[in-house]
Protein backbone atom coordinates (compact mmCIF):
# COMPACT_ATOMS: atom_id res chain seq x y z
CA UNK A 1 0.00 0.00 0.00
CA UNK A 2 2.90 2.36 0.64
CA UNK A 3 3.81 2.30 -3.06
CA UNK A 4 0.38 3.36 -4.30
CA UNK A 5 1.14 7.10 -4.74
CA UNK A 6 4.15 6.52 -6.98
CA UNK A 7 2.34 3.78 -8.93
CA UNK A 8 -0.32 6.36 -9.80
CA UNK A 9 2.25 8.21 -11.88
CA UNK A 10 4.69 5.44 -12.83
CA UNK A 11 2.22 3.15 -14.61
CA UNK A 12 0.87 5.73 -17.11
CA UNK A 13 4.42 7.03 -17.67
CA UNK A 14 5.64 3.51 -18.46
CA UNK A 15 2.72 2.85 -20.80
CA UNK A 16 3.34 5.99 -22.89
CA UNK A 17 6.52 4.83 -24.71
CA UNK A 18 5.13 1.30 -25.04
CA UNK A 19 2.17 2.68 -26.99
CA UNK A 20 4.58 4.01 -29.63
CA UNK A 21 6.99 1.07 -29.61
CA UNK A 22 4.29 -1.57 -30.17
CA UNK A 23 3.05 0.25 -33.32
CA UNK A 24 -0.46 -1.12 -32.92
CA UNK A 25 -3.47 1.08 -32.30
CA UNK A 26 -5.30 -1.75 -30.54
CA UNK A 27 -2.32 -2.47 -28.29
CA UNK A 28 -1.95 1.24 -27.54
CA UNK A 29 -5.64 1.46 -26.65
CA UNK A 30 -5.31 -1.53 -24.32
CA UNK A 31 -2.30 0.08 -22.64
CA UNK A 32 -4.15 3.35 -22.09
CA UNK A 33 -7.16 1.47 -20.74
CA UNK A 34 -4.89 -0.54 -18.43
CA UNK A 35 -3.15 2.63 -17.23
CA UNK A 36 -6.49 4.31 -16.54
CA UNK A 37 -7.92 1.29 -14.71
CA UNK A 38 -4.78 0.82 -12.63
CA UNK A 39 -4.84 4.51 -11.69
CA UNK A 40 -8.51 4.25 -10.75
CA UNK A 41 -7.78 1.20 -8.59
CA UNK A 42 -4.87 2.95 -6.87
CA UNK A 43 -7.01 6.05 -6.30
CA UNK A 44 -9.80 3.99 -4.74
CA UNK A 45 -7.36 2.19 -2.43
CA UNK A 46 -5.73 5.48 -1.46
CA UNK A 47 -9.12 7.05 -0.73
CA UNK A 48 -9.92 4.17 1.61
CA UNK A 49 -6.53 4.45 3.31
CA UNK A 50 -6.84 8.22 3.76
CA UNK A 51 -10.33 7.82 5.22
CA UNK A 52 -9.03 5.24 7.73
CA UNK A 53 -5.55 6.53 8.62
CA UNK A 54 -5.25 10.13 7.40
CA UNK A 55 -2.84 11.57 4.78
CA UNK A 56 -0.51 9.17 2.96
CA UNK A 57 3.07 10.30 2.23
CA UNK A 58 5.58 8.68 -0.12
CA UNK A 59 9.24 9.72 -0.08
CA UNK A 60 11.10 9.21 -3.35
CA UNK A 61 14.28 7.19 -2.75
CA UNK A 62 13.61 7.23 0.98
CA UNK A 63 14.88 10.81 1.29
CA UNK A 64 12.88 12.75 3.92
CA UNK A 65 11.28 16.09 3.09
CA UNK A 66 12.21 18.86 2.54
CA UNK A 67 15.45 17.53 1.01
CA UNK A 68 13.67 14.75 -0.89
CA UNK A 69 10.72 14.68 -3.27
CA UNK A 70 7.45 13.82 -1.56
CA UNK A 71 4.03 12.68 -2.78
CA UNK A 72 1.14 13.55 -0.46
CA UNK A 73 -2.39 12.16 -0.68
CA UNK A 74 -5.06 13.55 1.65
CA UNK A 75 -8.72 14.54 1.84
CA UNK A 76 -8.24 17.37 -0.66
CA UNK A 77 -6.48 15.28 -3.32
CA UNK A 78 -8.19 11.86 -3.25
CA UNK A 79 -11.42 13.03 -4.97
CA UNK A 80 -9.36 14.68 -7.72
CA UNK A 81 -7.40 11.44 -8.19
CA UNK A 82 -10.68 9.56 -8.50
CA UNK A 83 -12.07 12.17 -10.91
CA UNK A 84 -9.03 12.17 -13.22
CA UNK A 85 -8.61 8.38 -13.30
CA UNK A 86 -12.35 7.76 -13.77
CA UNK A 87 -12.47 10.32 -16.60
CA UNK A 88 -9.51 8.61 -18.26
CA UNK A 89 -11.21 5.22 -17.99
CA UNK A 90 -14.43 6.53 -19.54
CA UNK A 91 -12.44 8.27 -22.29
CA UNK A 92 -10.62 5.01 -23.03
CA UNK A 93 -13.89 3.10 -23.39
CA UNK A 94 -15.34 5.89 -25.52
CA UNK A 95 -12.20 6.17 -27.67
CA UNK A 96 -12.21 2.50 -28.65
CA UNK A 97 -14.59 3.34 -31.50
CA UNK A 98 -14.25 7.11 -31.83
CA UNK A 99 -10.47 7.23 -32.40
CA UNK A 100 -10.43 4.80 -35.40
CA UNK A 101 -13.23 6.85 -36.97
CA UNK A 102 -11.27 10.11 -36.67
CA UNK A 103 -7.66 9.20 -37.53
CA UNK A 104 -5.41 6.54 -39.03
CA UNK A 105 -3.66 3.82 -37.02
CA UNK A 106 -0.27 5.58 -36.79
CA UNK A 107 -1.73 8.76 -35.35
CA UNK A 108 -3.95 6.69 -33.09
CA UNK A 109 -0.96 5.08 -31.37
CA UNK A 110 0.60 8.52 -30.83
CA UNK A 111 -2.68 9.84 -29.44
CA UNK A 112 -2.87 7.08 -26.83
CA UNK A 113 0.77 7.63 -25.88
CA UNK A 114 0.07 11.33 -25.32
CA UNK A 115 -3.07 10.54 -23.34
CA UNK A 116 -0.98 8.33 -21.05
CA UNK A 117 1.40 11.26 -20.55
CA UNK A 118 -1.51 13.62 -19.90
CA UNK A 119 -2.91 11.20 -17.33
CA UNK A 120 0.48 10.82 -15.62
CA UNK A 121 0.98 14.59 -15.54
CA UNK A 122 -2.45 15.32 -14.07
CA UNK A 123 -2.11 12.62 -11.42
CA UNK A 124 1.42 13.73 -10.51
CA UNK A 125 0.26 17.34 -10.31
CA UNK A 126 -2.46 16.28 -7.89
CA UNK A 127 -0.25 14.45 -5.38
CA UNK A 128 3.14 16.16 -5.54
CA UNK A 129 4.30 17.88 -2.38
CA UNK A 130 7.00 19.87 -4.18
CA UNK A 131 6.38 23.11 -6.07
CA UNK A 132 9.00 22.53 -8.76
CA UNK A 133 7.69 19.06 -9.50
CA UNK A 134 4.24 20.61 -9.68
CA UNK A 135 5.60 22.74 -12.54
CA UNK A 136 7.18 19.66 -14.18
CA UNK A 137 3.96 17.65 -14.05
CA UNK A 138 1.99 20.69 -15.23
CA UNK A 139 4.15 20.87 -18.34
CA UNK A 140 4.08 17.11 -18.97
CA UNK A 141 0.30 17.21 -19.08
CA UNK A 142 0.22 20.48 -21.06
CA UNK A 143 2.69 19.44 -23.77
CA UNK A 144 0.89 16.14 -24.28
CA UNK A 145 -2.44 17.97 -24.45
CA UNK A 146 -1.15 20.39 -27.10
CA UNK A 147 -0.22 17.37 -29.22
CA UNK A 148 -3.53 15.52 -28.96
CA UNK A 149 -5.53 18.67 -29.72
CA UNK A 150 -3.53 19.08 -32.94
CA UNK A 151 -4.76 15.63 -34.04
CA UNK A 152 -8.32 16.87 -34.56
CA UNK A 153 -9.97 16.09 -37.86
CA UNK A 154 -10.00 19.69 -39.15
CA UNK A 155 -7.10 21.99 -39.98
CA UNK A 156 -8.44 24.38 -37.37
CA UNK A 157 -7.18 21.92 -34.77
CA UNK A 158 -3.59 22.86 -35.63
CA UNK A 159 -4.34 26.54 -35.07
CA UNK A 160 -6.16 25.74 -31.82
CA UNK A 161 -3.22 23.68 -30.58
CA UNK A 162 -0.73 26.38 -31.56
CA UNK A 163 -2.75 29.08 -29.79
CA UNK A 164 -2.95 26.89 -26.69
CA UNK A 165 0.81 26.21 -26.93
CA UNK A 166 1.70 29.91 -27.06
CA UNK A 167 -0.71 31.06 -24.35
CA UNK A 168 -0.04 28.02 -22.18
CA UNK A 169 3.71 28.51 -22.43
CA UNK A 170 3.36 32.10 -21.23
CA UNK A 171 1.35 30.82 -18.28
CA UNK A 172 4.00 28.20 -17.52
CA UNK A 173 6.74 30.85 -17.53
CA UNK A 174 4.74 32.91 -15.03
CA UNK A 175 4.38 29.90 -12.74
CA UNK A 176 8.10 29.15 -12.99
CA UNK A 177 9.06 32.76 -12.20
CA UNK A 178 6.78 32.68 -9.16
CA UNK A 179 8.30 29.42 -7.93
CA UNK A 180 11.79 30.85 -8.47
CA UNK A 181 10.99 33.95 -6.41
CA UNK A 182 9.55 31.84 -3.59
CA UNK A 183 12.67 29.66 -3.63
CA UNK A 184 14.92 32.72 -3.57
CA UNK A 185 13.18 33.96 -0.43
CA UNK A 186 12.93 30.64 1.43
CA UNK A 187 15.56 28.30 -0.02
CA UNK A 188 13.12 25.37 -0.20
CA UNK A 189 10.73 23.82 -2.74
CA UNK A 190 8.73 21.51 -0.47
CA UNK A 191 5.18 22.85 -0.08
CA UNK A 192 4.87 22.21 3.65
CA UNK A 193 8.32 23.67 4.31
CA UNK A 194 7.54 26.67 2.10
CA UNK A 195 4.35 27.33 4.03
CA UNK A 196 6.23 27.27 7.31
CA UNK A 197 9.00 29.60 6.13
CA UNK A 198 6.57 32.02 4.47
CA UNK A 199 4.60 32.52 7.69
CA UNK A 200 4.66 36.18 8.65
CA UNK A 201 6.14 37.38 5.33
CA UNK A 202 2.93 38.96 4.01
CA UNK A 203 4.56 42.37 3.68
CA UNK A 204 7.54 40.99 1.73
CA UNK A 205 7.26 42.35 -1.83
CA UNK A 206 9.17 39.41 -3.30
CA UNK A 207 6.72 36.95 -1.74
CA UNK A 208 3.76 38.97 -3.00
CA UNK A 209 5.29 39.06 -6.48
CA UNK A 210 5.80 35.29 -6.34
CA UNK A 211 2.13 34.80 -5.48
CA UNK A 212 1.02 37.10 -8.30
CA UNK A 213 3.15 35.29 -10.89
CA UNK A 214 1.91 31.86 -9.78
CA UNK A 215 -1.75 32.92 -9.71
CA UNK A 216 -1.63 34.59 -13.13
CA UNK A 217 0.12 31.56 -14.64
CA UNK A 218 -2.44 29.18 -13.18
CA UNK A 219 -5.29 31.48 -14.27
CA UNK A 220 -4.06 30.92 -17.83
CA UNK A 221 -4.01 27.15 -17.33
CA UNK A 222 -7.53 27.11 -15.93
CA UNK A 223 -8.84 29.54 -18.58
CA UNK A 224 -10.16 32.17 -16.19
CA UNK A 225 -11.50 35.27 -17.95
CA UNK A 226 -9.81 37.24 -19.52
CA UNK A 227 -7.10 34.58 -20.00
CA UNK A 228 -9.51 32.08 -21.56
CA UNK A 229 -8.68 32.67 -25.23
CA UNK A 230 -7.16 29.24 -25.82
CA UNK A 231 -10.04 27.16 -24.44
CA UNK A 232 -13.00 27.34 -26.89
CA UNK A 233 -11.12 26.22 -30.00
CA UNK A 234 -8.97 23.72 -28.07
CA UNK A 235 -12.00 21.89 -26.67
CA UNK A 236 -14.05 22.14 -29.85
CA UNK A 237 -11.40 21.07 -32.37
CA UNK A 238 -9.79 18.22 -30.39
CA UNK A 239 -10.66 14.58 -31.17
CA UNK A 240 -13.88 13.56 -29.44
CA UNK A 241 -12.26 11.26 -26.85
CA UNK A 242 -9.75 13.99 -26.01
CA UNK A 243 -12.47 16.63 -25.54
CA UNK A 244 -14.36 14.24 -23.26
CA UNK A 245 -11.24 13.72 -21.13
CA UNK A 246 -9.74 17.21 -20.93
CA UNK A 247 -13.07 18.99 -20.48
CA UNK A 248 -13.51 16.98 -17.29
CA UNK A 249 -9.98 17.31 -15.96
CA UNK A 250 -7.45 19.85 -17.21
CA UNK A 251 -8.92 23.13 -15.94
CA UNK A 252 -10.21 21.40 -12.79
CA UNK A 253 -6.72 20.21 -11.84
CA UNK A 254 -5.34 23.71 -12.50
CA UNK A 255 -7.93 25.14 -10.08
CA UNK A 256 -6.98 22.47 -7.55
CA UNK A 257 -3.30 23.48 -7.83
CA UNK A 258 -4.21 27.15 -7.40
CA UNK A 259 -6.07 26.25 -4.20
CA UNK A 260 -3.03 24.42 -2.86
CA UNK A 261 -0.79 27.40 -3.55
CA UNK A 262 -3.28 29.90 -2.13
CA UNK A 263 -4.27 28.09 1.05
CA UNK A 264 -1.32 25.79 1.76
CA UNK A 265 1.84 27.42 0.38
CA UNK A 266 1.26 31.19 0.59
CA UNK A 267 -1.48 31.06 3.20
CA UNK A 268 -4.73 32.95 3.69
CA UNK A 269 -3.16 35.84 5.61
CA UNK A 270 -1.03 36.77 2.59
CA UNK A 271 -3.45 35.90 -0.20
CA UNK A 272 -6.73 37.19 1.24
CA UNK A 273 -5.60 39.86 3.71
CA UNK A 274 -2.33 41.40 2.52
CA UNK A 275 -3.46 41.07 -1.13
CA UNK A 276 -6.93 41.63 -2.65
CA UNK A 277 -7.06 38.22 -4.34
CA UNK A 278 -10.59 37.51 -3.09
CA UNK A 279 -12.03 40.72 -4.56
CA UNK A 280 -10.23 40.27 -7.88
CA UNK A 281 -11.28 36.61 -8.01
CA UNK A 282 -14.95 37.39 -7.40
CA UNK A 283 -14.91 40.17 -10.02
CA UNK A 284 -13.33 37.97 -12.69
CA UNK A 285 -15.59 35.06 -11.76
CA UNK A 286 -18.73 37.16 -12.20
CA UNK A 287 -17.59 38.51 -15.57
CA UNK A 288 -16.58 35.00 -16.69
CA UNK A 289 -20.08 33.71 -15.92
CA UNK A 290 -21.68 36.39 -18.08
CA UNK A 291 -19.19 36.41 -20.96
CA UNK A 292 -18.97 32.63 -21.25
CA UNK A 293 -22.72 32.09 -21.23
CA UNK A 294 -23.41 35.01 -23.59
CA UNK A 295 -20.81 33.74 -26.06
CA UNK A 296 -22.30 30.24 -25.88
CA UNK A 297 -25.65 31.68 -26.94
CA UNK A 298 -24.07 33.09 -30.11
CA UNK A 299 -22.45 29.88 -31.37
CA UNK A 300 -23.80 27.72 -34.21
CA UNK A 301 -21.54 24.71 -33.60
CA UNK A 302 -22.53 22.45 -30.70
CA UNK A 303 -18.94 21.88 -29.60
CA UNK A 304 -18.28 25.62 -29.43
CA UNK A 305 -21.48 26.08 -27.41
CA UNK A 306 -20.16 23.56 -24.88
CA UNK A 307 -16.65 25.01 -24.90
CA UNK A 308 -17.81 28.57 -24.23
CA UNK A 309 -20.09 27.37 -21.46
CA UNK A 310 -16.99 25.94 -19.76
CA UNK A 311 -15.63 29.49 -19.47
CA UNK A 312 -18.73 30.39 -17.46
CA UNK A 313 -18.57 27.24 -15.33
CA UNK A 314 -14.95 28.00 -14.40
CA UNK A 315 -16.25 31.33 -13.11
CA UNK A 316 -18.66 29.48 -10.80
CA UNK A 317 -15.82 27.43 -9.31
CA UNK A 318 -13.51 30.43 -8.89
CA UNK A 319 -16.28 32.35 -7.13
CA UNK A 320 -16.50 29.63 -4.50
CA UNK A 321 -12.72 29.56 -4.05
CA UNK A 322 -12.49 33.36 -3.80
CA UNK A 323 -14.97 33.41 -0.91
CA UNK A 324 -12.29 31.61 1.14
CA UNK A 325 -14.92 30.14 3.47
CA UNK A 326 -15.75 26.54 4.29
CA UNK A 327 -19.10 26.87 2.50
CA UNK A 328 -17.51 28.50 -0.56
CA UNK A 329 -14.72 25.96 -0.89
CA UNK A 330 -17.13 23.07 -0.43
CA UNK A 331 -19.41 24.53 -3.13
CA UNK A 332 -16.45 25.02 -5.47
CA UNK A 333 -15.37 21.42 -4.94
CA UNK A 334 -18.90 20.18 -5.54
CA UNK A 335 -19.05 22.13 -8.80
CA UNK A 336 -15.70 20.72 -9.91
CA UNK A 337 -17.18 17.23 -9.63
CA UNK A 338 -20.59 18.13 -11.05
CA UNK A 339 -19.26 20.06 -14.03
CA UNK A 340 -16.61 17.44 -14.83
CA UNK A 341 -19.23 14.70 -15.13
CA UNK A 342 -21.78 16.88 -16.93
CA UNK A 343 -19.43 18.44 -19.46
CA UNK A 344 -17.74 15.11 -20.25
CA UNK A 345 -21.18 13.62 -20.98
CA UNK A 346 -22.07 16.54 -23.26
CA UNK A 347 -18.82 16.36 -25.24
CA UNK A 348 -19.23 12.58 -25.52
CA UNK A 349 -22.69 13.14 -26.98
CA UNK A 350 -21.38 15.79 -29.38
CA UNK A 351 -18.63 13.42 -30.55
CA UNK A 352 -21.11 10.65 -31.22
CA UNK A 353 -23.37 12.99 -33.18
CA UNK A 354 -20.36 14.21 -35.15
CA UNK A 355 -19.43 10.63 -36.04
CA UNK A 356 -22.90 9.81 -37.34
CA UNK A 357 -23.85 13.15 -38.96
CA UNK A 358 -20.46 14.50 -40.08
CA UNK A 359 -21.30 17.90 -38.56
CA UNK A 360 -22.61 19.31 -35.30
CA UNK A 361 -23.69 22.65 -36.71
CA UNK A 362 -27.07 23.33 -35.15
CA UNK A 363 -28.72 23.23 -38.57
CA UNK A 364 -27.43 19.66 -39.04
CA UNK A 365 -29.09 18.56 -35.79
CA UNK A 366 -32.65 19.18 -37.03
CA UNK A 367 -34.86 16.30 -35.92
CA UNK A 368 -31.96 14.30 -34.50
CA UNK A 369 -33.81 13.86 -31.20
CA UNK A 370 -36.37 11.71 -33.02
CA UNK A 371 -33.84 9.88 -35.19
CA UNK A 372 -31.34 9.13 -32.40
CA UNK A 373 -33.56 9.32 -29.29
CA UNK A 374 -31.29 7.48 -26.83
CA UNK A 375 -28.27 9.51 -27.80
CA UNK A 376 -30.04 12.82 -27.52
CA UNK A 377 -31.79 11.83 -24.29
CA UNK A 378 -28.35 11.63 -22.69
CA UNK A 379 -27.66 15.16 -23.95
CA UNK A 380 -30.89 16.39 -22.35
CA UNK A 381 -30.03 14.80 -18.99
CA UNK A 382 -26.53 16.31 -19.01
CA UNK A 383 -27.89 19.63 -20.29
CA UNK A 384 -30.25 19.83 -17.33
CA UNK A 385 -27.22 19.31 -15.10
CA UNK A 386 -25.43 22.16 -16.84
CA UNK A 387 -28.39 24.47 -16.22
CA UNK A 388 -28.70 23.30 -12.63
CA UNK A 389 -32.13 21.65 -12.68
CA UNK A 390 -32.96 19.17 -9.89
CA UNK A 391 -32.32 16.28 -9.44
CA UNK A 392 -28.91 16.65 -11.10
CA UNK A 393 -25.46 17.21 -9.65
CA UNK A 394 -25.43 20.69 -11.19
CA UNK A 395 -28.37 21.72 -9.00
CA UNK A 396 -26.64 20.49 -5.83
CA UNK A 397 -23.43 22.40 -6.56
CA UNK A 398 -25.15 25.60 -7.72
CA UNK A 399 -27.42 25.65 -4.69
CA UNK A 400 -24.40 25.25 -2.42
CA UNK A 401 -22.69 28.13 -4.23
CA UNK A 402 -25.78 30.34 -3.98
CA UNK A 403 -25.92 29.68 -0.24
CA UNK A 404 -22.22 30.50 0.18
CA UNK A 405 -22.58 33.76 -1.77
CA UNK A 406 -25.61 34.83 0.28
CA UNK A 407 -23.70 34.17 3.51
CA UNK A 408 -21.02 36.64 2.39
CA UNK A 409 -23.49 39.18 0.93
CA UNK A 410 -22.01 38.85 -2.56
CA UNK A 411 -25.17 39.96 -4.31
CA UNK A 412 -23.56 41.13 -7.56
CA UNK A 413 -21.82 37.79 -8.10
CA UNK A 414 -25.06 36.01 -7.20
CA UNK A 415 -26.85 38.10 -9.81
CA UNK A 416 -24.24 37.15 -12.41
CA UNK A 417 -24.73 33.48 -11.51
CA UNK A 418 -28.49 33.72 -11.93
CA UNK A 419 -28.21 35.54 -15.27
CA UNK A 420 -25.65 32.99 -16.44
CA UNK A 421 -28.01 30.16 -15.50
CA UNK A 422 -30.84 31.79 -17.45
CA UNK A 423 -28.54 32.09 -20.46
CA UNK A 424 -27.72 28.39 -20.04
CA UNK A 425 -31.45 27.66 -20.30
CA UNK A 426 -31.39 29.53 -23.62
CA UNK A 427 -28.37 27.85 -25.23
CA UNK A 428 -29.27 24.34 -24.06
CA UNK A 429 -32.92 24.90 -24.95
CA UNK A 430 -31.91 26.16 -28.38
CA UNK A 431 -30.18 22.85 -29.12
CA UNK A 432 -33.13 20.85 -27.78
CA UNK A 433 -35.58 22.88 -29.87
CA UNK A 434 -33.65 22.20 -33.07
CA UNK A 435 -33.22 18.51 -32.29
CA UNK A 436 -36.78 17.72 -31.23
CA UNK A 437 -39.09 20.20 -32.90
CA UNK A 438 -37.62 20.80 -36.35
CA UNK A 439 -38.19 18.47 -39.25
CA UNK A 440 -35.25 16.20 -40.07
CA UNK A 441 -33.77 16.35 -43.57
CA UNK A 442 -34.85 13.69 -46.02
CA UNK A 443 -32.56 10.71 -46.45
CA UNK A 444 -31.47 7.60 -44.64
CA UNK A 445 -31.44 7.59 -40.87
CA UNK A 446 -28.04 7.68 -39.14
CA UNK A 447 -26.48 4.30 -38.43
CA UNK A 448 -26.80 2.79 -34.96
CA UNK A 449 -24.16 4.37 -32.68
CA UNK A 450 -21.38 2.15 -31.28
CA UNK A 451 -22.35 0.49 -27.99
CA UNK A 452 -19.11 1.46 -26.22
CA UNK A 453 -19.62 5.15 -26.98
CA UNK A 454 -23.26 5.04 -25.88
CA UNK A 455 -22.30 3.23 -22.67
CA UNK A 456 -19.64 5.81 -21.80
CA UNK A 457 -22.00 8.68 -22.56
CA UNK A 458 -24.87 7.28 -20.49
CA UNK A 459 -22.59 6.33 -17.60
CA UNK A 460 -21.60 9.99 -17.24
CA UNK A 461 -25.16 11.27 -17.64
CA UNK A 462 -26.51 8.82 -15.05
CA UNK A 463 -23.65 9.66 -12.69
CA UNK A 464 -24.84 13.28 -12.75
CA UNK A 465 -28.34 12.09 -11.86
CA UNK A 466 -27.08 9.82 -9.08
CA UNK A 467 -25.08 12.64 -7.50
CA UNK A 468 -28.15 14.86 -7.68
CA UNK A 469 -30.59 12.32 -6.22
CA UNK A 470 -28.24 11.28 -3.40
CA UNK A 471 -25.55 13.94 -2.90
CA UNK A 472 -24.27 12.45 0.37
CA UNK A 473 -21.01 11.14 -1.14
CA UNK A 474 -19.98 14.31 -3.04
CA UNK A 475 -21.11 16.42 -0.06
CA UNK A 476 -18.92 14.39 2.28
CA UNK A 477 -15.93 14.57 -0.06
CA UNK A 478 -16.37 18.32 -0.58
CA UNK A 479 -16.72 19.09 3.12
CA UNK A 480 -13.64 17.01 3.98
CA UNK A 481 -11.65 18.72 1.22
CA UNK A 482 -12.66 22.20 2.41
CA UNK A 483 -11.77 21.33 6.00
CA UNK A 484 -8.38 19.96 4.93
CA UNK A 485 -7.62 23.08 2.92
CA UNK A 486 -8.66 25.59 5.56
CA UNK A 487 -6.81 23.57 8.16
CA UNK A 488 -3.68 23.90 5.96
CA UNK A 489 -3.65 20.15 5.36
CA UNK A 490 -3.30 20.88 1.68
CA UNK A 491 -3.14 17.26 0.58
Amino acid sequence: MTQLPVLQVAIPLACAPLCVLLRSRTAAWLLFLAAALSSLTCAALLAEQVADDGPVRYRMGGWPAPAGIEFVVGDFSTPILLLVSLSATVAAVYGHRSVPAEMDARRGTLLYACLCLTLAGLLGLTITGDVFNAFVFLEISSLATYTVIAMGRRRRALLAAFRYLVIGSVGAVFVLIGIGLAYAVTGTLNMADLAQRLTGTGSNRAVQAAAVFVFVGLAVKMALFPLHGWLPAAYAEAPSAVSTFIAATSTKVAIYVLCRFAFTVFGTSLVFHAMPVDRIGLLLAGVAMLVGSAAACLQNDLRYVLAWSSVAQIGYIVAGVALATAAGLSAAYLHIMAHAVTKAALFATAGLLLMRLGSVQLSALAGIGRRMPWTFAAFVVAGLGLIGVPPTAGFVSKWALVTALVERDQWLVLGALLVSSLLAVFYVGRVVEVAWFREPPEGTAPARPPASMVAAMWFLALLSLCFGIDPSLPDRLADAAASALLGSGGG
